[in-house]
């Protein structure tokens, strides 16, 4: 009886794929022969769980902090607000460069920043989003952002000077990663990030 059932499960599946594939004036045959004894694995196991989503960290104004409460490394502050602040650490220590996982956020100064997007969002930009900001009190606006045309206030294209990072910096800029010098000073950063008004 089950083999009669899975052979009728099949003849029902194979005319609705036929129908779907088929042309509009294309016939299907009903009358198809169906392998009633083919061996059906009873006991094999469907994955029915539902796909996994893919993370992504699409930031909003109000998911900006203090960056003075990010771990700093070297001379800017990096965070991952999607829990990946270990491994986002890592590459941001590592001497080889790496990778940066979804959902890190890095600040150099309070007024721009770069955020990891998921995997394929924007292959040109590193899958970077970048962002420029401003503060008003405690509060971050967002003055753009995107994949490339954002401009700092400085007047430089973000994607123009982080484009060309080796690429084994993924696209962020130090000193000797390829970009060109920013201008600012380590007193200037320092005194950028201690004025955040984000902070308490």
């Amino acid at each position: 009886m089950r083999r009669l059932r899975c052979a009728l499960v099949l003849t029902v599946l194979a005319m609705s794929l036929a129908a779907c594939d088929a042309d509009a004036g294309a016939e299907i045959d009903a009358g198809a022969e169906i392998d009633a004894g083919a061996e059906v694995d009873a006991g094999a196991e469907v994955d029915s769980s539902p796909p996994a989503a893919v993370e992504d960290l699409d930031m909003r104004a109000e998911d900006f902090s203090c960056i003075l409460d990010w771990p700093q490394v070297r001379r800017f502050r990096v965070t991952n607000l999607l829990g990946h602040l270990d491994e986002a650490l890592a590459v941001a220590e590592s001497p080889t460069g790496g990778t940066w996982p979804v959902g890190t956020v890095l600040q150099l100064v309070p007024f721009e920043a770069m955020v990891k997007r998921r995997s394929g969002w924007n292959p040109p930009s590193g899958d970077w989003e970048f962002f420029s900001l401003d503060t008003d009190g405690d509060k971050t606006l967002i003055l753009d952002r995107g994949k490339e045309g954002v401009v700092n206030q400085f007047g430089g294209e973000c994607l123009a000077c982080h484009g060309k990072a080796e690429p084994a910096w993924d696209f962020v800029c130090e000193e000797d990663h390829g970009c060109d010098p920013l201008g600012l000073t380590p007193a200037l950063i320092r005194l950028s990030q201690e004025q955040d008004g984000r902070c308490p």
